[in-house]
């Protein structure tokens, strides 16, 4: 891996996030993935007082289901009560396998409860900040939200786990779906400037090109 390569993929990470500041709201949502330390932020900013409910949202999805048998909301309440959020503040839906389902199963779910949150803090990956955003707003229009992550930088984002070549052919992905997905109603459109645009069509044609839909 060069250093175009690693100045490629710096340039989607930095674009994919939105750095929103955090303010107090009804319900702290965490978005399933296969990064725990999505659950332990949600947890963090439950702790820290900035929502009075979490809700964890993920079945076994595309970069799970390889990787896990216990879903990905079960796995992260279980890391938010290890650091001390109470059972009783979680929510659990684990059904969902994208992101737009992430939301409309949410939905589903707080209305079931009889709660109503008018405004949240989303937690999703560094990376997918802003797909998260954009499908959001055009899922669930009417709320109020920011978008928030483990606060890692792109240097030191990469584990055992969750190797730097899944994390560039995973933002390459997410790229291409902020391109795409709004002309198939699942987000709202967002600006691409030319030089995040040059890294992406770089990147593919490196060969990071595993998590692109057809």
């Amino acid at each position: 891996m060069n250093q175009r390569i690693i100045e490629a993929a710096r340039l989607l990470w930095n674009y994919h996030q939105m750095h929103q500041a955090l303010r107090r709201v009804d319900c702290i949502m965490a978005l399933g993935s296969h990064d725990l330390r999505v659950a332990e932020r949600a947890a963090d900013l439950y702790l820290e007082g900035w929502a009075p409910l979490v809700v964890m949202s993920g079945g076994l999805g595309n970069l799970t289901k390889d990787l896990w048998s216990e879903k990905e909301a079960d796995l992260f309440a279980r890391v938010a009560i290890e650091k001390g959020v109470p059972e009783e503040k979680i929510l659990i839906e684990n059904q969902s396998t994208n992101t737009g389902e992430n939301i409309q199963f949410t939905k589903r779910l707080l209305e079931s409860e009889g709660i109503d949150p008018q405004d949240f803090i989303l937690v999703q990956k560094p990376y997918m900040e802003r797909r998260t955003y954009a499908t959001f707003m055009k899922q669930w229009p009417g709320k109020d939200f920011v978008v928030t992550s483990p606060q890692v930088s792109f240097q030191d984002y990469p584990t055992d786990e969750i190797p730097i070549e899944r994390v560039i052919n995973v933002m390459v992905g997410d790229l291409q779906r902020i391109i795409e997905y709004p002309s198939r109603g699942f987000q709202i459109p967002q600006e691409v400037p030319a030089n995040v645009l040059a890294a992406y069509h770089y990147l593919r044609d490196q060969g990071y090109d595993k998590h692109l839909i057809s």
